[in-house]
């Protein structure tokens, strides 16, 4: 490298200048957010990948931890960590989340509806997804009889892939009241659903 070439930032240099930009975010600075996001959404999007296997979500997940970063900006502790670990983090938890609310709608769906989950592979024929075709409108049919708080309510966790608390923080709602819409909404569907199918 000839001596007029710029030298790459160093890591203390760049962990440096990543803590500039998140006091910067702090004040509101949407340029700072934009260099940051230029410097890390590619590793964040790939541990997201990684850990929840879908491109969609992990763009979702990549985006969702932006948002973060830009709203906590000013509880950045540089004595704690780099900014890339706490990206790294954030992003790793809220992908764990998304992982265990897989798992607790995949457990309710199956509880509520045995009878609409999945065909094993090789197993599924025309008949056969018509069938489940069938039954996944009688579950659109039953929702949309649903009260429309509760109905929204289920859509958010079930379709949304939000938690009860990040449902009751955008409706505005208190959490035992979003937890009680879900819960009586289930309860309801799970009496509608058998007539249906």
């Amino acid at each position: 490298m000839s001596q007029g070439d710029p030298t790459p930032p160093n890591g203390d240099d760049r962990q440096q200048e990543q803590a500039r930009l998140v006091a910067a975010m702090a004040k509101g600075d949407k340029q700072a957010m934009a260099a940051l996001y230029d410097q890390l959404s590619g590793p964040l999007y790939s541990l997201a990948i990684r850990m929840l296997g879908d491109a969609t979500e992990a763009q979702d997940l990549t985006q969702d931890i932006f948002i973060q970063l830009w709203r906590t900006a000013a509880s950045y502790d540089a004595g704690r960590g780099s900014v890339f670990s706490w990206a790294v983090t954030l992003t790793r938890n809220r992908a764990i989340d998304r992982i265990r609310m897989r798992q607790r709608r995949s457990e309710i769906l199956s509880t509520a509806a045995p009878d609409l989950q999945p065909a094993p592979a090789g197993e599924a024929d025309s008949a056969g997804s018509l069938w489940l075709r069938e039954k996944s409108a009688a579950v659109r049919a039953a929702l949309a009889e649903l009260a429309p708080d509760q109905q929204e309510a289920i859509e958010l966790a079930f379709f949304g892939g939000l938690t009860q608390q990040e449902i009751a923080q955008r409706l505005k709602e208190p959490l035992g009241t979003i937890k009680a819409r879900i819960r009586r909404g289930l309860l309801k569907l799970k009496d509608r659903l058998p007539a249906r199918l």
